[in-house]
């Protein structure tokens, strides 16, 4: 596996490591070490490389990991606030937001298979970002929180609290989102936010279980059926009201300043 000079792998992605395998591109976060968070420098390169994706129908299945010590510890928060300090009006936090917003439904829409291969803690935007995953193995290590609440937000980064619901169903998100518990693999996998666990040394294994008969079907039967999956989890969301999710968190955290 190497990295390539393609317009998938080029050298403008810099918040992210990006190596191409054949049809199977292997997207990292935290390629240097730094905080396990979801800046703004990563929603950018991470929506940059979807875009790119329309033009490579060569590429058939996209895996998203993390390099760092955890998966993703969630939005920057740090960032939110500094943004609301350069510009009261909430513009440059909304449009923030709103590039979580559009990245999560580029993820749900990539003609690509897409694999979260989680560990470590998997935390609020992280958890949101990997919700919008086809596929999800986790190391039966991992740790998951939705701590939103707790930190006085409202559960909006993405839109993805209806992601969550359809995959999970509303009483345990609900449950889970209120209190804030810290829940486990075996949690996630029984509740469907993880399709299957294995130990951390054994996530590649599972990710190349899946990997290998998928680059064997049919790329028109894998989109098409794609597409239908996404539909009917967007048609259980009918009333979804993360339009509105920008404005509801640049609202609630400019009041807090």
């Amino acid at each position: 596996m190497n990295e390539t000079a393609s317009t998938v792998t080029g050298s403008s992605h810099k918040a992210i490591r990006v190596e191409e395998d054949g049809p199977v591109l292997h997207v990292r976060l935290n390629p240097w070490g730094q905080e396990d968070t979801l800046t703004a420098a990563v929603l950018d390169d991470l929506h940059l490389l979807l875009d790119d994706l329309h033009e490579r129908p060569d590429i058939r299945v996209l895996v998203l990991s993390s390099m760092g010590t955890d998966f993703c510890l969630g939005a920057d928060r740090h960032e939110y606030q500094a943004a609301l300090a350069a510009d009261p009006t909430g513009s440059s936090m909304r449009r923030i937001v709103d590039k979580a917003q559009r990245l999560c439904q580029a993820l749900e829409n990539t003609h690509a298979v897409t694999i979260a291969r989680l560990h470590g803690r998997v935390i609020g935007a992280g958890l949101a970002l990997a919700s919008f995953c086809d596929l999800r193995v986790g190391a039966d290590t991992c740790r998951f929180r939705m701590p939103e609440i707790g930190v006085g937000l409202p559960p909006a980064w993405g839109g993805a609290m209806g992601r969550l619901i359809s995959e999970a169903g509303a009483a345990r998100i609900r449950e889970l989102m209120l209190t804030c518990d810290v829940f486990d693999a075996a949690t996630a996998h029984r509740l469907g936010l993880l399709h299957r666990t294995a130990p951390l040394d054994g996530l590649d294994e599972v990710v190349n279980a899946w990997t290998r008969p998928l680059i064997r079907r049919s790329p028109e039967a894998l989109v098409l059926t794609k597409r239908m999956l996404a539909g009917y989890a967007r048609a259980d969301r009918t009333a979804d009201a993360s339009l509105l999710d920008s404005h509801l968190l640049t609202a609630h955290i400019n009041r807090q300043q």
